[in-house]
């Protein structure tokens, strides 16, 4: 069996398991955002008394954070009632950050567990060697009052990236690329393992950018084997006991597929799809109004490191709005100790609340009409960040920061120097 087949066998009670079945899991952490209110509702209509374990739910206010309206302020209050009735253990509120980052960060995160949230990108959490997946409100409802999901095992297809990413290349910009040649339908409920020489020179950060927009590409979830780095990072964040998986030798992958990312430039995906993808100089033309610098697959802190050595010293356009938001308070104070936002303000960013801030139409940072933004997050549909006739372009932090520096969408080879 593959490593992902193991965690969902084990968690079934079950020594077996093959693609197509029908399996009941437990599941070891639940989280639900706050933009799905109706979870408490399916689950007060199901007659739910109590969640089935106070250690393993946790609610995260990170697309309405802050609150900046009375529905958004009483979809708060609900939850955090819920959360005082229920004594819950974790909690993540409008100063953690995105859920995606506060997770790993908190030590729910480890490898061979079950993570399931109200987020379609929790196939993030494979970078961790765990067996992330979204789920609705209803499935939601009923895995706080059984603490179990019924899962269909997926088919396991395994893209193995190889080579040395050049300059001014980062994990967007091979995630992009990889969508561009998969396309959008490329593995819809399938399951995909990274693997390769880039992947396994990634860091943590890195890995869970590619994780994350495997989701993009139709994945039921996502799934990197953990290196010593990855278990390092979580023996630093967990007391929790846990069993690295490991593929039998000779498995047989539904698909495989090598790449070579040793030849590549920067990436762009135009609106308004996620496989729309070209590389960055079809683009220079193209005048913007805001960059973002942000969300599960660009706010940590090497994201705006690299916008900041992009930016250093240098002022952005009269034109454009630069908005940084850190994936968490953790994020933000590392990158406060470094000196990194400081740099950041000095240019012209505006540095916002930890979580999700425009990528979802939330509350700040969005766009008017005609207006066009260059963003590292993972999403460019008409209307993710305002009007439905702005346009989204998704790429690299640095290729955000250039862009913010010309008003144009810039390479960032163009600030960058050899080593």
């Amino acid at each position: 069996m593959h490593a992902i087949e193991k965690i969902l066998a084990k968690h079934a009670g079950l020594t077996k398991i093959e693609t197509g079945e029908i399996i009941t899991a437990d599941i070891d952490f639940a989280e639900i955002n706050d933009l799905y209110p109706q979870t408490l509702i399916s689950f007060e209509e199901m007659n739910g008394k109590k969640v089935w374990d106070k250690d393993k739910v946790a609610f995260t206010f990170d697309h309405f954070a802050p609150a900046s309206t009375i529905k958004m302020a009483q979809i708060h209050k609900t939850m955090r009632k819920f959360r005082d009735d229920n004594e819950l253990t974790h909690h993540f509120d409008i100063n953690a950050g995105v859920c995606h980052q506060v997770m790993p960060e908190a030590g729910v995160i480890y490898p061979g567990c079950i993570v399931v949230a109200t987020d379609s990108h929790t196939t993030t959490h494979g970078a961790f060697g765990a067996l992330g997946t979204g789920v609705g409100a209803t499935d939601m409802a009923t895995i706080l009052i059984s603490g179990k999901l019924w899962f269909r095992v997926p088919e396991i297809v395994q893209m193995r990236i190889e080579g040395e990413a050049p300059l001014g290349v980062y994990p967007k910009d091979v995630i992009l690329y990889l969508l561009g040649k998969v396309r959008a339908n490329g593995a819809v409920y399938k399951a995909i393992e990274f693997t390769g020489s880039y992947i396994e020179s990634l860091d943590v950060a890195g890995r869970m950018v590619i994780c994350n927009m495997a989701l993009e590409m139709g994945a039921k979830t996502a799934y990197i084997q953990p290196n010593q780095n990855v278990l390092d990072y979580v023996n630093a964040r967990t007391k929790i006991p846990y069993e690295v998986m490991y593929t039998d030798k000779g498995y047989k992958f539904a698909e495989s597929y090598t790449f070579d990312i040793s030849k590549i430039t920067p990436q762009v995906a135009a609106p308004h799809s996620v496989d729309n993808v070209y590389p960055i100089e079809r683009f220079k033309d193209v005048k913007i109004n805001q960059a973002f610098v942000g969300t599960c697959t660009g706010g940590r802190t090497t994201d705006i490191s690299a916008a900041a050595d992009i930016l250093r010293g240098k002022k952005i356009s009269d034109d454009v709005r630069l908005l940084v938001i850190p994936a968490s308070t953790e994020v933000m104070n590392d990158c406060l100790s470094k000196g990194i936002l400081q740099d950041l303000i000095a240019s012209g960013a505006t540095i916002c609340t930890p979580g999700c801030g425009p990528c979802l139409s939330a509350h700040e940072g969005v766009l008017a009409e005609g207006e066009v933004c260059i963003t590292a997050s993972n999403r460019n549909f008409p209307g993710r960040m305002g009007s439905n006739k702005a346009n989204i372009y998704l790429a690299s932090p640095a290729a955000a920061a250039a862009s913010a520096i010309t008003g144009y969408i810039t390479d960032p080879r163009e600030y960058m120097k050899e080593a």
